[in-house]
């Protein structure tokens, strides 16, 4: 099927186009996904017979669950480095013993896009209880480690889980494959200190991370306390792990799924809250105070549904972020795309990887995995294309149709300078049916990008997120990719 490319504008504008086709990133198939006594396929390419359920739609650069009836994936966890190669777990529920848990599915890869799938081995069946969210890190003596949440099924309808957060150590074996020894719950002591032991800590969504020779130790809530420990064993609460929270954070808003790390010169935590997903507080660490001083907060989730419901809201689609440092030092993360259709309910689509890096300005730069561009192929770019109005009327708008693509996976990158992308209205028009020499000739239909500062917006189909010209760099260009 062809697909019309289009740009517009309100007024006139020069810009570059870059548009490259894509190659499939392949799905290699491993051994099966073991869950105790039952077993799912891993699947080998997109002609894999789990792809009928979805018409055809095999997603070809999102690691995606093979997926079986009975199975709901979920959030990316214990995101590792180890000689060589990515090892990434998610989470799967499925039934257990006459209900339902939860266990960790391991694949890995040499690049980020081409994924293995390998023998299960964090499940109900080795663990004693469930696998719920947590992150990986890397011990002192440098061996693999995961902090999660064990999942125990609660009798309270008030409560999801009665477990307790856990430590689970590892080894490499042959083959890729991480050995993992019996897990260890955190054993929280309790100090004198009365006003440390009135500190209430819940067992939930972990997370932990090491200062100098001090792990640290977060869990799931608001403005959670602070464990420290010198051998993952014994754990004393510090304090509250945040000095404050920002005047953009509702109250009530959880720190779950936390993930937090130094970037260049900021400390950086990663996290969602249940209503509003996936968000992020830039800051620094107070060493003598052992506490964390956020400056700024921002979201990763925007409003898409007008109709949404205040009581339950539906901008959660970005959601449970994981992340981990290349060898050549990016910072590179993953979240769970949790409510991006209802056909893909029953699969895990794990969002693109995205890298992290703070800019000269100390707020956080997000772009996409630069090994993505090993899939490019065939690569073609329009210079100094030239967006004018066919008529004189005041706020009249120019669109000029730059490309017939013909195929499924493209990628584009858009680049406008920073004077002539400032007080205009521009955007890209992907698959619009038809475009003439009026404005009436263009019918509507195909995917929108578009720069609105009238509205201080960035948006792309329905949803929207805030963004000016003015937040660029005095010489920066506007680069939409």
């Amino acid at each position: 099927m062809g697909h019309q490319l289009a740009v517009g504008c309100v007024v006139l504008a020069a810009l570059i186009i870059t548009v490259g086709s894509w190659r499939m990133a392949s799905w290699n198939r491993g051994q099966p996904l073991e869950f105790g006594s039952r077993q799912l396929e891993s699947p080998s390419s997109r002609s894999h017979e789990s792809a009928k359920d979805l018409g055809g739609m095999w997603l070809n650069y999102h690691l995606m669950h093979p997926s079986a009836e009975e199975s709901h994936p979920g959030d990316p966890n214990a995101a590792l480095y180890l000689n060589g190669e990515y090892h990434l777990h998610y989470i799967v529920r499925h039934a257990w013993r006459n209900q339902s848990s939860f266990s960790w599915v391991h694949v890995r890869s040499e690049d980020m896009l081409h994924w293995r799938w390998e023998p299960t081995q964090l499940h109900p069946g080795f663990t004693g209880h469930g696998m719920f969210s947590g992150t990986g890190f890397m011990t002192k003596e440098g061996r693999p480690a995961a902090i999660y949440h064990g999942f125990v099924p609660s009798a309270d309808p008030g409560r999801v889980s009665d477990g307790l957060n856990q430590i689970v150590v590892g080894s490499m074996a042959v083959r890729g494959q991480l050995k993992w020894d019996p897990p260890v719950p955190l054993d929280v002591r309790q100090p004198g200190n009365p006003e440390l032991t009135d500190l209430e800590f819940k067992h939930w969504d972990p997370d932990c991370f090491m200062i100098g020779d001090t792990y640290y130790a977060i869990s799931g809530g608001v403005n959670p306390p602070l464990l420290k420990s010198s051998d993952l064993k014994q754990w004393f609460p510090v304090g509250k792990f945040m000095k404050h929270d920002m005047p953009d954070v509702a109250i009530g808003e959880d720190v779950s799924c936390p993930n937090f790390f130094k970037l260049g010169d900021c400390w950086v935590l990663l996290c969602i809250s249940h209503l509003y997903g996936c968000r992020y507080y830039l800051g620094d660490w107070d060493s003598e105070a052992e506490q964390f001083v956020p400056r700024l907060h921002s979201r990763m989730n925007w409003p898409s549904d007008p109709s949404r419901s205040d009581s339950w809201p539906r901008e959660r689609d970005y959601f449970a972020p994981e992340s981990l440092v290349t060898p050549d030092g990016r910072r590179v993360m993953w979240a769970w795309l949790c409510s991006l259709s209802p056909t893909f309910e029953k699969r895990t689509i794990q969002s693109l990887p995205r890298e992290l890096d703070i800019g000269p300005d100390r707020t956080l730069r997000i772009k996409p995995l630069t090994e993505l561009e090993s899939l490019r192929y065939q690569r073609k770019t329009l210079g100094n294309l030239k967006v004018t109005c066919a008529t004189k009327w005041v706020g009249c708008t120019g669109r000029l149709q730059v490309a017939e693509l013909d195929g499924d996976s493209y990628e584009l990158k858009m680049v406008v300078s920073r004077q002539e992308s400032f007080r205009k209205r521009l955007g890209i028009c992907l698959g619009s049916c038809k475009t003439g020499e009026s404005d009436g000739d263009l019918q509507e239909g195909g995917l929108r990008i578009s720069l609105e500062p009238e509205y201080g917006v960035l948006r792309v189909g329905r949803t929207e997120a805030p963004f000016s010209v003015d937040e660029l760099l005095p010489d920066e260009e506007l680069v939409l990719r």
